[in-house]
């Protein structure tokens, strides 16, 4: 067999695949895209769902080994995106590259995000209902819970901008994995890919507007269930956690990692890529 064929593809061939694959998003048909985003919102909680259970009880392990080891359970979310299929904003705003290249419009576009981050919340909305039936947060004597909560609480108290840094640095660490991904011919290039940057974005504190779709609201439905045992056991109160609110959770974080979102990956890659490798091309 050629040889090209077990080679990875060279940057400028990976813009290519970028490009080729925001036409196909931004034209498949929109039920198709819109039950592909709620798989992927699923898939990423869940992730966030290993994050929480790795990370908890570890207290005799350093911080940063301990963050670590919640960045490399968490990239499992952007595995199962990859290889079983699924639409995730982070990586859609990717399609941003089709779209300097002129192949699709801004109404197929505009399309595209909107399906994409609905169908996302409700994929993570779901689970959150499936876990606060399954009453996960009372795990570890109701350590689990109480790191979901303290864990949301911090995503409440970053600054406007500060969330927005926090956005860009981390969609520019998923966009980069997924841009890596388009020079795999193996699953387990894919795999290889997408870990690491994972990782490096949740052990360093950066912000995943879908992510926190699942973790905020995991947090403020375990506060609102939360019987008298779990307090008594926890020894803690629904006090040390009222500001878990869904006001704060849409204008304190979500909007502002969404800005930050589509700014690290629709334009510090997307864009960038597409310049150096595109448009040369279009000029000549």
């Amino acid at each position: 067999m050629p040889q090209e064929q077990f080679d990875a593809l060279l940057p400028a061939a990976m813009a290519q695949k970028a490009e080729d694959v925001g036409v196909t998003k931004a034209t498949r048909h929109p039920k198709q895209t819109f039950m592909l985003a709620i798989m992927a919102g699923a898939f990423i909680g869940i992730a966030f769902i290993f994050y929480t259970v790795v990370t908890t009880g570890n207290s005799g392990v350093g911080w940063g080994a301990n963050k670590f080891m919640g960045g490399l359970a968490f990239s499992l979310g952007l595995m199962l995106v990859v290889v079983n299929g699924g639409e995730l904003f982070t990586s859609t705003v990717l399609t941003v590259v089709a779209k300097a290249s002129g192949k699709i419009s801004w109404g197929q576009l505009a399309r595209n995000w909107a399906l994409v981050y609905v169908g996302n919340f409700i994929g993570a909305i779901l689970l959150v209902v499936i876990m606060q039936i399954a009453r996960h947060y009372e795990q570890g004597n109701g350590a689990l819970g109480v790191s979901y909560m303290s864990i949301a609480q911090h995503k409440l108290h970053h600054g406007f901008f500060q969330a927005v840094a926090l956005g860009i640095m981390c969609n520019v660490m998923v966009c980069l994995g997924v841009w890596m991904t388009f020079s795999a011919r193996s699953l387990t290039d894919k795999l290889l890919a997408v870990t690491l940057p994972v990782a490096m974005f949740v052990a360093a504190g950066f912000e995943h507007c879908v992510a926190n779709m699942f973790q905020i609201p995991m947090g403020i439905l375990t506060a609102a269930a939360a019987d008298a045992d779990f307090w008594a056991t926890t020894g803690r109160s629904a006090a040390d956690f009222a500001d878990l609110t869904w006001g704060h959770f849409v204008i304190n974080n979500l909007i502002p990692v969404t800005i930050g979102n589509i700014i690290g990956g629709g334009f510090c890659v997307g864009l960038v890529y597409w310049f150096i490798y595109l448009r040369p091309g279009k000029e000549a």
